[in-house]
């Protein structure tokens, strides 16, 4: 049976940018696991009503169902033990250190960096639902929780364990790239489908790491379609 995983898309279905999802993305690729990508919307909560859940991603593999992409990872492992993702105790542990990073320390970073470029590659049908939802959260509207300046000193700040770790090794697992690499490059796919925004000095060695990271997989995260690569994208 064919693998699917349902798969955040914007203003273009074939633009991709939920964080989650591309940690799952390239999960599957490490495990060399073919996979069909299904787009789904924010408000497209009945699609997703076989899985009792409403967020992405969601991967069903044969009579499997399974959401939340630390626990996809997980299952992956189990399910597809060649190639481990998370692998032993000392692995799944320091998976679950760099989780909690990106999630508390850089996504909140990028999000007030990159908010509005987001919005506006978030699908016109879809709007409404981000922004309570966001202003919600936020207690302010997109517009004043936006702040480049902020936002790129709070990421600079919180990227210093990352380069600690990148100035020893070249990925985050070690000599080669993993579950902990996966579970943080996947907030720098979001940014850079949704964004034009320089995040990260060219000298800086978590731009090295995040080139390399581009390039695994066949060129999985480059070859990638970017909200700049919609004709109007903008207007």
């Amino acid at each position: 049976m064919t693998r699917v995983l349902y798969d955040l898309c914007g203003i273009d279905e074939r633009l991709r940018f939920s964080p989650y999802c591309w940690r799952v993305r390239y999960a599957l690729a490490h495990k060399g696991l073919d996979v069909e990508t299904r787009p789904w919307h924010f408000t497209d909560k009945q699609a997703l009503a076989f899985a009792d859940h409403d967020k992405v991603p969601v991967l069903v593999d044969g009579d499997e169902v399974v959401t939340d992409s630390y626990a996809i990872l997980g299952y992956l492992d189990r399910v597809y033990p060649e190639a481990p993702l998370l692998g032993d105790d000392l692995a799944e542990a320091r998976g679950r250190f760099f989780k909690h990073y990106a999630e508390r320390a850089l996504a909140p970073a990028m999000m007030r960096t990159i908010i509005m470029d987001l919005f506006n590659a978030v699908h016109p049908d879809d709007r409404g639902y981000f922004r309570e939802s966001r202003e919600t959260r936020f207690g302010r509207t997109l517009e004043e929780f936006h702040s480049p300046a902020r936002g790129l000193a709070q990421l600079d700040a919180a990227l210093a364990p990352l380069r600690g770790r990148l100035e020893e090794a070249d990925f985050l697992d070690g000599e080669a790239p993993a579950g902990a690499d996966y579970l943080v490059f996947g907030f720098f796919m979001w940014a850079r489908c949704v964004s034009s925004a320089d995040l990260i000095s060219n000298a800086d060695p978590v731009h090295a790491w995040v080139e390399r990271m581009l390039d695994l997989h066949d060129g999985l995260g480059r070859r990638a379609m970017r909200v700049t690569d919609i004709e109007g994208a903008y207007r």
